[in-house]
């Protein structure tokens, strides 16, 4: 059974994320190195707190020690990872009944400290927070007066009507 709240916010992620690397990769040659090395790592550490998470959901560890990559990857392979995992959510909120979405997970932070949330609560914090840095790189772009990807619901909304 498809719980709407959390299947319409992922699908508004993944819609955001992709008009997102469509703007950068369309214009990352008009960003100096510097806000190509920051666009870059933007884009980077959502991507990571995306994978992280999912590997909690999965009840799998992962490697990494931090919520940003050892060595900053290419966009090519940014965009081609984030793509992915965006699709892996949409399924994977697709496959769970309402009452999974209240089930406590226990992970640990990369910091190290030991923390449960819910399945409902994990969702929103990784919709929420990929919110937040887009519209960092929004910011980054809008600098060099570069339109960023839409990001609203209400732009979503009409895309999709």
């Amino acid at each position: 059974m498809i719980y709407q709240p959390y299947s319409k916010l992922v699908a508004i992620k993944r819609w955001a994320d992709r008009g997102l690397y469509d703007a950068v990769t369309r214009n990352f040659d008009r960003l100096g190195s510097e806000d190509a090395s920051i666009m870059l790592r933007i884009l980077d550490h959502i991507h990571v707190v995306d994978r992280i998470f999912q590997h909690h959901l999965q009840g799998l560890s992962h490697t990494f020690q931090a919520p940003r990559s050892e060595s900053l990857p290419q966009l090519e392979m940014l965009e081609g990872s984030a793509r992915e995992v965006d699709d892996w959510y949409a399924n994977y909120v697709d496959s769970l009944t309402e009452s999974d979405f209240e089930q406590p997970v226990d992970f640990v932070f990369t910091s190290g400290k030991p923390a449960r949330m819910r399945r409902g609560e994990i969702i929103l914090h990784v919709c929420l927070h990929g919110t937040y840095h887009r519209g960092n790189a929004g910011a980054v772009l809008q600098l060099k007066g570069i339109a960023p990807g839409r990001d609203a619901i209400t732009d979503f909304l009409e895309d999709t009507a």
